[in-house]
């Protein structure tokens, strides 16, 4: 038997319906199905339903209301990421070569069904999965990973398709974002990594792993040997950056 007060998870590709009555999910009326939810007291199968819909729904934009929030804090105050879009939009002039304010439009948030904080489109721009970041550091960190993806795909015209090409824009983004900084790999792997190229180490393993999500890419065996074939070059092109900050 299940626990009554563990809520399951949405499908992984539906999205909550909105609440029937706005005002169920507010005060008093949201506090009282709670509890009826969390002790099945007075319960009907169609009102668990109806409140595991509505919980998802105010989860979801709670999640999305506060990425938005950390991504507009992080604009304003990371300095890695405000010097990746001062970088992107000296690449993005226009005919003119005036360069445009960098287009906060691109960077949007919503809830992914994949277990991954982010994405990029070169012709949509950078996801932030809502419900998958753990805070406004990791958020930087995946906004930096992206933005990195963005500048390169700027910069040299990347065939995501090919995976020499985004293996060495995965190596980049890995090590120029910050999410493989010691602190980082701590808080993910604990002691369980070599200090002495832990920094190598989770940069390869990233890169690797998001080769093999590649629809070109045959299994990890090749996502590995095409990352080691690019490593040298790639790793250590730290464009736009002097060397690897953070």
């Amino acid at each position: 038997m299940s626990d009554p007060t563990t809520i399951p998870p949405p499908g992984e590709l539906q999205k909550p319906n909105p609440p029937s009555d706005p005002n169920s999910t507010k005060g008093f009326h949201w506090w009282r199905r709670t509890f009826q939810y969390k002790t099945g007291i007075g319960l009907t199968p169609k009102e668990k339903q109806n409140y595991e819909n509505d919980y998802h729904f105010v989860l979801q934009k709670k999640q999305c209301q506060q990425c938005y929030e950390y991504r507009d804090w992080i604009l304003k105050y990371s300095p890695t990421v405000r010097f990746m879009a001062q970088q992107i939009s000296k690449l993005n002039g226009n005919s003119d070569g005036q360069v445009l304010p960098f287009d906060e439009s691109k960077i949007v948030c919503d809830a992914c069904p994949e277990w991954r904080s982010g994405g990029f489109h070169p012709e949509l721009g950078i996801l932030l999965c809502q419900n998958r970041i753990r805070d406004k550091w990791h958020l930087e960190d995946t906004l930096a990973h992206e933005m990195v993806h963005y500048f390169d795909n700027l910069k040299w015209q990347v065939d995501w398709l090919n995976l020499k090409h985004h293996a060495c824009s995965e190596i980049r983004a890995s090590s120029l974002s910050g999410e493989c900084r010691f602190s980082a790999e701590f808080h993910r792997r604990g002691f369980g990594f070599a200090i002495a190229k832990g920094h190598q180490d989770c940069v390869k393993r990233r890169a690797t792993l998001s080769v093999m999500g590649n629809p070109n890419c045959k299994g990890e065996k090749e996502a590995e040997k095409i990352v080691n074939e690019v490593w040298d070059s790639c790793f250590n092109d730290t464009r736009p950056f002097d060397e690897i900050y953070r």
